[in-house]
This record gives structure tokens, C-alpha cells and sequence, in this order.
């Protein structure tokens, strides 16, 4: 990936740099977030019409964090996260169509229809889950890259969490054991401002929480999660770091989520002007089709055609997860035990 490097520091990302990026990748940038907006509308829709059950967390808003670390790491790199993970499993590379089965509970989804929206897996996108227990992953995280480090196989673990998940006690064990063993371990902090419904101002004494790590000895700066290009910088940095063999280092994305903690949340804890103004001054995909106009690098017509293409493959990933068959009963009682 061709972005412009500088050294990684601790503290501020200078939000204000605008770093040199090769027009492929710019356009590759634009796709693939546009691929998880249109797919999480679609997913937002179907819950609606009662075709979702259960727990729907939208990544809406936050495309540039995942695609743009995504475009950092290497085939192989194990990928952990929470809950709000559609986004996630679309920047590995996982089938939108095997994905959105699952979350309609059918047989063709990549957990078989039993995990839902917030349990799926893909061993062969090395995407080891989203996990509905807050912070759980943390430590799924650091132990797969105690793994990688075991095996001497030059892998790291790439490990995603929110701003809750900071004030967990098992987060801060992570942080511990990963840099007393130097483990190839990168955290990173999707911090979209309110853990569930609590800003984060209020819950957190400290509010620049990648130096949660400073104590450890772990470094880490905060990035500009609404930019893609910044964060791909940011991670390409970060990437380089962890993969030498220098230990862990943590990247706090500063991110926002339009739509609510979760599809039953109705978010009146903050105003429609903030959400608006964060829409219109700040949508990282605004920024991206911008850029690419501004610099000639496409016209509107090239960008209706994309738009048109996600579209259909979002349209495609519907229909499959409707016409796929639900589970047979009998399904209760495998994936139970991993075979030893």
C-alpha cells in the first residue's frame, strides 16, 4: 500500500496531514466502504421487516476504521472484535452472502445459521469472531497472537474493541501479559463516543484511552478514525511495529456510529444536530468521493456505476439469505466440541 510513513509516536494524530495515497487504492478505499454502508442499510431494513432476530449492532458511520487497517495487514494476520463486526467480516474478505445468512439464522451462513449476528467465524479469513461479551475478545486476541509468537510465524493479531470495553478488568490483564512478553499484538480502540448509551466523558476518568497502555509500557497515539487514508497510515505504521518483534502498540480510532448501540436503541441520549453535523462535515466515505473527484481521479457516472455494482451484490446477499433453508434441528448438537 502506497501512503506516505512517518515514525509512530505516542500522542495526538495530526488530523490536519493529508497523506499521499496511490489512486487505486484510494478507489479499492471507497468500495469497500461503501460495500458495508449499503450492506449494513440492508441489514438495518431486514431487521425491520422481522427477518433479522435477536441483536443487530450497524458499524454505519465507522467504515474507515476496519477498511482501513484491513489495508495494512497481510494474509494470515488473525482478526478478533466485538459485537458491532458485519463491517469486519466484509474488510476480510468473507462472502456478503454467507454473512447476511447468518444473519437471518439460515444454513448458508458461515456459522450454519446458530451464531446470528454476533458469533460468526471464518478460520480460512483467519476472522476469529465478534463477541457479545464486553471485552471478551481482548484476551482471545492477545492469546492468538501468544500463538503466532509460539509458532515463530511472523503472523500478528490485529484485536478490536470499543470504548466500554476499557474499564474491563480482563483488557487491562491483556495489556499486561502483551507487553511482558513483547506478544505481535495490535489493540485498537474504535472509540465512537458512547458505550452503549453513556459518553464516554462520563464513564472514562482518562479520556485519551490509548494511554491506558502507558502503564505497560505499550505505545500508542490516537488517529483520526473518519478518514480512511489517515487511518491507513496510522495502521501501516503500527503493523510495521508490532511485526518486528517490538510488542504490542495500540491505535485509538476516533470514530462515530450514526444509528443507535444497537437496532433496539433509539440514541435520544444525543441530539440529531450531533449526529448531522458528524454526517455532513466529517462521513468518511463523503471524504473519500470527494477526494477522488477533487483530484480527477473519477467523475460522478464512474461512482454511480460502483454505487449500482454494491447494490446488487448487497441485493444478491438478501435474496441468497432468504432462500437458504433454516437449519435442520438436529444441527443443536454439532460445532459443539473442536475436535482434539
Amino acid at each position: 500500500m502506497a501512503i506516505a510513513k512517518r515514525k509512530p509516536k505516542s500522542g495526538r494524530n495530526d488530523a490536519s496531514a493529508v497523506p499521499d495515497i496511490e489512486p487505486a487504492q484510494l478507489q479499492k478505499f471507497y468500495r469497500d466502504m461503501l460495500l458495508i454502508r449499503r450492506f449494513e442499510e440492508k441489514a438495518g431494513q431486514m431487521y425491520g421487516m422481522g427477518l433479522i432476530g435477536g441483536f443487530c449492532h450497524l458499524y454505519i458511520g465507522e467504515e474507515a476504521v476496519i477498511v482501513g487497517v484491513m489495508g495494512a495487514v497481510e494474509d494470515g494476520d488473525g482478526v478478533v472484535t466485538s459485537y458491532r463486526d458485519h463491517g469486519h467480516m466484509l474488510a476480510c474478505g468473507m462472502d456478503p452472502k454467507g454473512v447476511m445468512a447468518e444473519l437471518t439464522g439460515r444454513r448458508g451462513g458461515y456459522s450454519h445459521g446458530k451464531g446470528g449476528s454476533m458469533h460468526m467465524f471464518s478460520t480460512e479469513k483467519s476472522f476469529y469472531g465478534g463477541h457479545g461479551i464486553v471485552g471478551a475478545q481482548v484476551p482471545i486476541g492477545t492469546g492468538i497472537a501468544f500463538a503466532n509468537r509460539y509458532k515463530n510465524n511472523g503472523k500478528i493479531s490485529v484485536t478490536f474493541m470499543g470504548d466500554g470495553a476499557m474499564n474491563q478488568g480482563q483488557v487491562n490483564e491483556s495489556f499486561n501479559m502483551a507487553a511482558l512478553w513483547k506478544l505481535p499484538v495490535l489493540y485498537i480502540i474504535e472509540n465512537n463516543k458512547y458505550g452503549m448509551g453513556t459518553s464516554v466523558m462520563r464513564a472514562s476518568a482518562s479520556h485519551d484511552l490509548f494511554g491506558r497502555g502507558a502503564p505497560f509500557g505499550i505505545p500508542g497515539h490516537q488517529v483520526d478514525g473518519m478518514s480512511v487514508v489517515a487511518v491507513a497510515q496510522a495502521a501501516a505504521e503500527a503493523v510495521e511495529y508490532v511485526r518486528s518483534g517490538k510488542g504490542p502498540y495500540i491505535l485509538e480510532m476516533q470514530t462515530y456510529r450514526y444509528r443507535g448501540h444497537s437496532m433496539s436503541d433509539p440514541a435520544k441520549y444525543r441530539s440529531k444536530d450531533e449526529v448531522n453535523r458528524m454526517r455532513q462535515e466529517h462521513d468518511p466515505i463523503d471524504q473519500v468521493k470527494n477526494r477522488l473527484l477533487e483530484d480527477g481521479i473519477t467523475d460522478e457516472a464512474k461512482l454511480k456505476d460502483i454505487d449500482k455494482q454494491i447494490k446488487d451484490i448487497v441485493t444478491a446477499a438478501a435474496e441468497f439469505a432468504q432462500d437458504s433453508p433454516e437449519p435442520d434441528p438436529s444441527e443443536l448438537w454439532t460445532d459443539v466440541y473442536g475436535e482434539a
